[in-house]
């Protein structure tokens, strides 16, 4: 699909490619330089990141890192309703709120968010039917087990495969509930409950997952296995997480979520161009 469909007929454009900027309003996100747990703080890395040519801003109250503790209600609210807000008032930028919670993201969506980043596939019964009656987009992620536990010895028989089924099953659910087809993104979760030889079975078979119809996210900005692969720290990994995302949309992926959108948006559009034969390919969204 070349467009995922957003609240009031607005799409966010996927083609060539989408650079969703991750802001993290919180205190223990794995990348130190991405927490922006002030609200001045959260809205100022926004704005940046609209400057910079970010599609989407993806807002996070709860760190899911491996090992990361639940957040309470009421805290992910104080965190994240006031950075959507604010954002909204100073751009049009479509928002996405990233949050496992059905009432997070209801009052997200009031708040004039456009899209829930959902890394539990619909944990929360309640996440589809919220994401349908406000029109929002609704990506789902793979995830085997919670960030507390979910690399406590994770293993697969066919991750690609396993992935794959476990979206399929999702995506049917949130289409049962009224999610517009349209409006569904999947993400196969790199990194959630994964070793280092299921992520790379992921990134080079994507295309199974890419199969089911629907956008992909793919999720691969200073992640472990780029460290495992490089022997890098998180701050010195971008490089090969260009690298990645470069593979990854080779192999179907159209979203990126990442912490360096001007650098991703330069490799992808040089990756592209590459391909094409030519430069001046249109990026970013587009309202329709």
């Amino acid at each position: 699909m070349a467009s995922l469909l957003l609240p009031g007929g607005r799409a966010l454009a996927l083609e060539p490619f989408c650079v969703m900027a991750i802001v993290n309003v919180t205190p223990d996100s794995f990348y130190a330089p991405s927490r922006r747990r002030a609200l001045d703080e959260a809205l100022a890395a926004s704005l940046a990141a609209v400057a910079a040519g970010a599609a989407v801003i993806d807002l996070g109250g709860e760190s899911t890192r491996p090992g990361a503790e639940y957040v309470g209600l009421e805290e992910e609210l104080e965190r994240v309703i006031p950075a959507v807000e604010a954002l909204r008032r100073e751009s049009a930028i479509p928002i996405s709120v990233d949050t496992r919670k059905a009432e997070v993201a209801r009052l997200a969506l009031a708040a004039g968010a456009d899209l829930v980043n959902d890394v539990s596939a619909l944990g929360d019964p309640a996440m589809a039917g919220v994401a349908a009656a406000a029109g929002a987009g609704l990506v789902l992620m793979h995830m085997k087990g919670q960030p507390t536990t979910m690399q406590d010895a994770p293993s697969y028989d066919d991750c690609p495969a396993e992935v794959r089924d476990f979206l399929a099953a999702a995506a049917s659910r949130a289409l049962s509930a009224g999610v517009a087809p349209a409006s569904i993104a999947l993400d196969p979760g790199i990194g959630f409950g994964k070793r280092l030889e299921d992520n790379l079975a992921l990134l080079s078979r994507l295309d199974v997952v890419a199969a089911l119809g629907y956008p992909l996210l793919v999720g691969l900005s200073r992640k472990s296995f780029v460290g495992a692969l490089t022997g890098r720290p998180p701050e010195g990994r971008l490089a090969g997480s260009l690298g990645a995302a470069c593979a990854a949309h080779a192999r179907g992926g159209r979203i990126f979520r990442v912490h360096d959108v001007a650098e991703t948006r330069d490799a992808l559009a040089l990756y592209v161009a590459s391909l094409s034969g030519h430069p001046g390919l249109e990026t970013g969204r587009k309202d329709g």
